[in-house]
């Protein structure tokens, strides 16, 4: 079978390929080369070149054929303006789940097919298991990876049944230390290199500096918010409906200024994240302030101080239809019906327990535990056991 591996210059990529060539497989290295701007990427460091010459030296220690795609024309479309008009509108976008979706699985899939690939494969800790339904039909079924320290199925989330179909994840099936001593054991350039930090394929960048790049500081108020008008610490009001009562658990809280105290200034609401505490240059307080809300309009930053504080927290999330996705569409929920699944609204989170609830107004993700710094934008992605099922924006 020819595979096409997406050779980042990194150890996971390094060791899929090693992998896949052991195999018995043709295997072809192929390298994104995503961002041409250097000017926001951290100082001294311009990471594609060197990511670009270490997935080289892999290649050739390997004996495999290399290439270099050059598609930061396309990744500035479809990820970069993206992530622009998002925070612009108060909202928190996860690049990685887009590059996946719009870049690896799409265009990179879609190249490497018109090279006479059969699959392509990454070095994301995920697994792809077949099974037939009772039509005879396949369906993948994208599961967590062994490794649940480096588990990866959720920057996978937004992927759907042909995308599945032409993947593979070889090392979904190892741990990260089991993949270090692989690279060692043969000698890849990349066997001690640091894992990436910063966004995807881009390299280590500066967020607030990249934001800058197109959107201009605008000085504004930070609130203090002292009482939380939190719904999880005050009796409920009867409800018409379970719909009604899950709408209302799952608005957002608006504060005013008049609510709080002004204690600073920000240079702009859209540079910041619900429950960012860095980079706001508060002090004397006891513990850390928060961000719990943003107001675009009147650019307003809303915080309350502590890991703890109850403004922070909600405990069911809306995802309105047109942003639901579900992998196993074949499970997909009818009007009215629930189901139990475990969830998370982050990579890395643990998995919580909670029940998906489709309704006219949307899919409601009501969770046991009220959830910390929720953002509209960000991924909910939805579990039984090991697989994810599907996930959604949050709105």
């Amino acid at each position: 079978m020819r595979v096409v591996v997406g050779l980042s210059g990194g150890v996971d990529s390094s060791v899929t390929a090693y992998l896949l060539k052991q195999q018995g497989h043709e295997v072809i290295g192929l390298f994104m080369r995503n961002w041409n701007d250097a000017s926001v990427t951290l100082e001294d460091e311009c990471p594609w070149i060197e990511d670009s010459n270490d997935a080289l030296l892999v290649a050739q220690k390997l004996e495999i054929p290399f290439h270099v795609i050059d598609m930061s024309e396309l990744y500035k479309e479809r990820i970069v303006d993206y992530m622009f008009s998002e925070y612009q509108k108060g909202r928190t976008p996860n690049p990685d789940v887009l590059c996946n979706r719009e870049v690896k699985f799409d265009v990179f899939l879609d190249t490497a097919l018109s090279l006479g690939a059969d699959k392509v494969a990454t070095g994301h800790y995920a697994r792809v298991k077949e099974m037939t339904d009772s039509q005879g039909e396949k369906i993948y079924r994208l599961m967590a990876g062994v490794d649940s320290n480096k588990d990866q199925s959720y920057f996978l989330c937004q992927l759907n049944q042909k995308q599945l179909s032409k993947a593979l994840f070889p090392i979904g099936e190892l741990t990260k230390p089991q993949v270090r001593e692989i690279a060692r054991e043969q000698g890849l350039a990349t066997a001690e290199k640091k894992d990436s930090q910063g966004l995807c394929f881009i390299g280590k960048v500066s967020l607030p500096e990249f934001l800058k790049q197109q959107l201009a500081p605008k000085e504004g108020k930070i609130i203090e918010i002292f009482d939380t008008f939190s719904q999880y610490h005050k009796e409920l009001p009867e409800f018409a409906s379970k719909e009604e009562e899950l709408e209302f658990l799952a608005s957002k809280i608006k504060y005013s200024s008049s609510d709080g105290k002004e204690i600073g200034t920000h240079q702009g609401a859209h540079y910041y994240t619900i429950g960012q505490s860095k980079g706001l240059g508060i002090g004397g307080h006891k513990e850390s302030c928060f961000i719990i809300s943003r107001d675009m309009e009147s650019n307003t930053l809303f915080v309350g101080m502590g890991k703890e504080f109850p403004g922070l927290y909600q405990k069911v999330i809306k995802v309105v239809d047109s942003d639901v996705h579900w992998i196993r569409k074949d499970l997909q929920l009818k009007m009215g019906e629930t189901m139990e699944v475990q969830a998370r609204i982050r990579y890395r989170q643990p998995l919580e327990n909670a029940v998906l609830h489709q309704t006219e107004k949307g899919l409601y993700v009501a969770f046991e535990n009220p959830q910390s710094a929720v953002a509209e934008g960000q991924f909910v992605a939805w579990y039984q056991g090991e697989e994810l099922l599907g996930s959604g924006v949050i709105s």
